[in-house]
């Protein structure tokens, strides 16, 4: 995404309490038409760190709500998540969220 005027950048952080084991960094879905990307990588702070490239400017209500809801069922704590969007549905950002953290060994 190289059009910074037609980008919005969003950030979000979260206090957790759950840290995944030693993981490599999971990047799923695929920056394109009514979708997006997210990758997850391990950070040094324990916290859950969000950030968000979209070219859907004016949503940040409905970005922090996901992303609220995403930290209410994971709590990571050490993460650090990473989202390309163009365009995509809450659902569909929901999903991806989800399916990113699905493969981390985190304790209960």
């Amino acid at each position: 995404m190289t059009n910074s005027a037609s980008i919005e950048s969003m950030h979000f952080a979260f206090d957790g309490h759950r840290r995944p084991a030693t993981f490599t960094p999971v990047l799923v879905g695929v920056v394109g038409s009514g979708n997006l990307e997210v990758m997850v990588e391990p950070a040094a702070h324990d916290r859950c760190t969000v950030g968000i490239e979209t070219s859907a400017r004016g949503f940040q209500p409905i970005w922090a709500a996901v992303v609220r809801d995403f930290h209410e069922r994971h709590h990571l704590a050490g993460v650090t998540v990473s989202v390309n969007d163009m365009g995509a549905t809450p659902a569909v950002v929901s999903l991806r969220l989800d399916q990113a953290v699905a493969g981390l060994k985190v304790a209960p």
